[in-house]
């Protein structure tokens, strides 16, 4: 090996070990663990094969958190990704104090997971919350929110949307990289803002919106503070994660939070493929 090339594996060797010691190790014992009964509490562990997999699938509890969790990601994850479009567009504008409205929009998504719960169960709050009183205003009376089981889903939808700036900083710089000329070409044919944004912006945009899909699909599955914290009535707050999280630590089912695990990775790998496949159709590439 030349000893540029060393110097080199010298540099991502740290990385490579990394890797090694804190992601495939911990990969190789999570597929043995989700094949066995272990408390977390003893050092007994239990081969006891496919069982853990079979009592996951015969669970209603499996079945109900993994309902309410597709139907927060059908509808959040499309949600969130036009918001931020949406936001990313406008601050894209040369408009006075712009850099201030950046900072206010995408702070939100720097903010700890528990202190947005925190602040939410004031907001949301059916007696004294921000959302409800402002409703009062104008003559209607708010819903119980997060106390009315019919209400949890479309709480936790408000709330994804406090975190949708965290995906302007890759929007603004795609749309720093749209060239001029092609706007500057629609308005010599006559466009209007409208068609330069559906037929030049979007088209121009479609590589982001992909990256950001991708990661809102992986959020929206592994969602877990805010419903762990917060809850919901009636049991539609127990999103999957919180459910895997409460058989680790709470029923110390280890095994059987790992074969939750190993499912719910197959789950978002299934969707990510899916999304990865269909992008020939309308992800734009130069």
């Amino acid at each position: 090996m030349k000893n540029r090339e060393k110097i080199g594996f010298y540099f991502v060797l740290p990385w490579i070990i990394g890797l090694l010691v804190f992601t495939l190790v911990p990969m190789i014992a999570a597929v043995f663990i989700g094949f066995t009964d272990w408390s977390i509490v003893g050092s007994n562990i239990r081969w006891v094969g496919l069982a853990n997999y079979q009592e996951i699938f015969k669970s209603e509890q499996f079945w109900h958190s993994l309902w309410i969790t597709f139907r927060f990601a059908i509808i959040s994850i499309p949600l969130v990704v036009f918001t931020s479009f949406v936001i990313s567009v406008m601050l894209s504008k040369n408009i006075k104090a712009v850099g201030v409205y950046r900072i206010i929009y995408y702070m939100p998504a720097i903010v700890s997971g528990v202190a947005v719960s925190i602040v939410f169960r004031w907001i949301l709050d059916p007696n004294n919350g921000l959302i409800n009183l402002v409703l009062s205003w104008i003559g209607i009376k708010g819903p119980n929110w997060l106390y009315d089981p019919e209400w949890v889903l479309p709480s936790y939808l408000i709330m994804s949307l406090w975190g949708a700036g965290g995906g302007i900083l890759t929007y603004l710089s795609a749309l720093k990289d749209v060239p001029t000329s092609l706007y500057e070409s629609a308005d010599m044919d006559g466009a209007n803002y409208l068609q330069k944004t559906f037929y030049i912006t979007v088209p121009m945009m479609t590589p982001i919106i992909f990256y950001n899909l991708i990661i809102g699909i992986i959020s929206a599955f592994r969602k877990f503070t805010d419903a762990y914290v917060l809850g919901g009535a009636g049991g539609e707050g127990e999103f999957y994660m919180v459910h895997l999280y409460e058989q680790a630590f709470a029923h110390y089912k280890m095994g059987y939070a790992t074969a939750l695990a190993w499912i719910l990775f197959i789950i978002i790998m299934f969707f990510t493929v899916i999304v990865n496949i269909t992008r020939k159709y309308w992800v734009h590439t130069e």
